[in-house]
């Protein structure tokens, strides 16, 4: 089942009246996942619900998410007062700022995060403050061994719209001592997204030297 499909399937058994906890069981994947994709989807327990966790309980959990949706509604409306529409001055430092944190700080340009919106918002910035191009980048996936490889290359591929062709070696982290609270946490691994020059020297060590200088003047920038 590809990704699409995967959240479709969630939202849909959401809208009937599931619990986040039976979804899971049906669909293998993980709480935290479904809180992302299903926090602000309309919820009331249907019977098999009700049944499994007793009227009250249901009655509880639909008041709550109620009261959470309009929470969701409140804030998602005083956001949107607050940004505003977004500049490409404002692109630049968000982007920036994204890449203090999670970038490479070598002579090697990347950025690496588990989150699909961070890797895409940064092929964005790339391409539109660094002047990139999609084959500019590769892309190689983290995984452990709960994940399911195909699956997860699939969804990367879709999500960044890079063909597999431009992935490396897929890396799964084997540890024994990984703790059992993290399995199920990371549903698609960590995504390392790369810069390749191309031959095109602007977009090698030079840039990853022009990224290091932007980052040491805002870094040096008294508040």
């Amino acid at each position: 089942m590809t990704y699409p499909e995967l959240k479709q399937k969630a939202i849909r058994l959401r809208k009937d009246g599931y619990s986040y906890s039976m979804i899971s069981e049906r669909l293998c994947v993980s709480k935290s996942t479904l809180h992302y994709w299903l926090s602000e989807i309309p919820y009331t327990a249907n019977d098999e619900v009700r049944q499994r966790i007793g009227e009250a309980r249901a009655r509880s959990g639909e008041v709550k998410h109620q009261q959470k949706l309009e929470t969701f509604r409140q804030s998602a409306k005083q956001a949107k007062k607050d940004i505003g529409t977004l500049s490409q001055r404002d692109l630049f430092m968000l982007g920036l700022g994204i890449y203090i944190g999670e970038g490479e700080k070598g002579e090697v340009i990347g950025v690496i995060n588990s989150d699909p919106r961070i890797i895409v918002l940064m092929m964005r910035w790339f391409m539109e403050v660094c002047e990139l191009k999609k084959d500019n980048f590769s892309i190689a996936i983290h995984l452990y061994p709960d994940n399911n490889q195909k699956q997860c290359l699939q969804f990367w591929s879709e999500v960044t719209g890079l063909p597999q062709a431009q992935f490396g070696k897929t890396q799964i982290d084997r540890r024994r001592n990984k703790k059992q609270g993290k399995r199920g946490k990371l549903p698609y691994g960590t995504a390392h997204l790369r810069v390749k020059s191309n031959g095109q020297k602007e977009f090698g060590v030079l840039l990853a030297r022009r990224i290091h200088a932007w980052m040491k003047l805002v870094l040096a920038h008294k508040i």
